[in-house]
């Protein structure tokens, strides 16, 4: 089937097999291999993108199903110019990574999260991310994380700010 997908704003057509994932289309046929596969049961978030700028677990969705939409992968994440986007700042900075398996889908539920909400506080950031499973961090440096891009925490006192 040919479908076309706007990915990080760029259009592609891609012919693809009916049964084929939205995760191995995206890191298969367009090279973008900065969406993860994880479980491969939607379970774990770390194949997260967004569909329409809604978060989706592209190891369940079928790239078919996808025709025409607007799909966001963390490689659209940081700028053109390599700037990175104050996410991937903060999670760089709070120690919000270490092995990497989990990054690329906590990024883009994140993404969301501020997108929708950026008033956050520590309590919905948890339960938001808690879809996303991260076996090396212990979830604390995430939430600082998110917390610091939503300009809710002073990275240099770990202290909340109102």
């Amino acid at each position: 089937m040919k479908i076309t997908l706007a990915v990080n704003g760029e259009r592609h057509r891609l012919d693809v097999e009916p049964r084929r994932t939205l995760v191995d289309a995206l890191r298969d046929d367009l090279g973008l291999t900065g969406t993860h596969v994880g479980c491969e049961h939607g379970v774990c978030g770390a194949c997260t993108v967004l569909v329409d700028g809604e978060p989706v677990r592209a190891c369940l969705m079928l790239a078919v199903q996808a025709d025409e939409a607007a799909v966001a992968t963390v490689e659209g994440l940081a700028a053109d110019d390599g700037t990175l986007h104050p996410l991937q700042e903060a999670f760089s900075r709070c120690h919000g990574l270490q092995c990497g398996a989990c990054t690329p889908g906590m990024l883009m539920t994140a993404a969301h999260l501020l997108d929708t909400d950026p008033d956050l506080d520590r309590e919905t950031i948890r339960a938001e991310m808690a879809g996303n499973i991260c076996r090396c961090t212990g979830y604390t440096s995430i939430v600082d994380a998110v917390a610091e891009a939503a300009g809710r925490r002073d990275p240099r006192t770990s202290k909340e700010t109102s």
